[in-house]
């Protein structure tokens, strides 16, 4: 594995890579607390498939995000750290905010983006999305870290797996410093300015949309909405998993692999 950061603009993004393969994917995560790199080698066992065929990049956002920065801004940070490691065009997979990211990067960077999967995502805000985030911040900005471990835990996995998370929920933001939140309050409040929905017709290269039906982050109707605007493939989930379902459905990677290997 590889581990790094990259000079985009006055600042630096964090980033890491693994694998061995002549094919590009980059993997862009959700919005976070902390940085992609503490989960970086959990991250390489999950994607273990992909070592071969693939050299996987996961970018993080940038370290000094400014206040207002939109997803666009992401993006194009997103596009300057591709350019810094001559990562000329890749396959993308964007999860959640990351999703956000990816279908920012297709429409003002399409020259760097190969194909396209979006996972628990959305092209433009709903009250749920807006509900949400707008609790997080709120939560962030009293610097209540267990509440927020405990809110996120129950939204974003399965009953099953929230339940053996909850006990250890005062553990997942230990170190957690007030930069931290306030890095992550800047992301959360990008949520409610981005609005791609009109500019999809825009995209052209091959997409798969992948959503879950108890999704009480952006709404499973968002995927639905997604996939029709983008005229392309969807797979949905059962209620069994709730918003991040990239981490525990045992199919998931593996669907990933599938539709990127179907396009010639």
């Amino acid at each position: 594995m590889i581990t790094g950061s990259v000079k985009t603009g006055s600042t630096e993004m964090e980033y890491f890579s693994f694998g061995s393969g002549s094919r590009r994917l980059i993997i862009l995560p959700g919005i976070g607390v902390q940085k992609v790199r503490a989960s970086a080698k959990g991250v390489e066992t999950a994607y273990s498939c992909f070592e071969q065929g693939y050299t996987v990049t996961v970018f993080d956002r940038k370290n000094d995000l400014p206040q207002g920065c939109t997803i666009a801004q992401m993006a194009d940070d997103t596009a300057l750290a591709m350019k810094a490691l001559n990562i000329e065009k890749a396959d993308f997979f964007g999860a959640s905010m990351g999703g956000m990211i990816a279908q920012t990067m297709a429409i003002n960077h399409p020259s760097l983006v190969r194909s396209l999967v979006l996972g628990s995502t959305l092209s433009r805000p709903n009250d749920t999305v807006l509900n949400v985030s707008r609790n997080w911040i709120s939560l962030a900005q009293k610097g209540d870290v267990t509440a927020m471990a405990e809110k996120m835990i129950n939204l974003l996995y399965s009953e099953k797996l929230a339940a053996q998370l909850s006990s250890a929920a005062a553990l997942l933001f230990a170190g957690v410093t007030k930069a931290d939140l306030d890095w992550f309050i800047i992301q959360a409040r990008a949520i409610s300015g981005f609005d791609v929905y009109d500019k999809l017709s825009l995209i052209h290269c091959p997409a798969l949309v992948i959503g879950v039906e108890n999704d009480g982050v952006v709404t499973a109707q968002a995927s639905y909405e997604l996939a029709e605007k983008l005229g392309c493939e969807l797979y949905m989930y059962g209620g069994e998993y709730r918003h991040c379902v990239f981490d525990e459905a045992p199919d998931y990677k593996q669907r990933l692999m599938d539709f990127y290997n179907s396009i010639v």
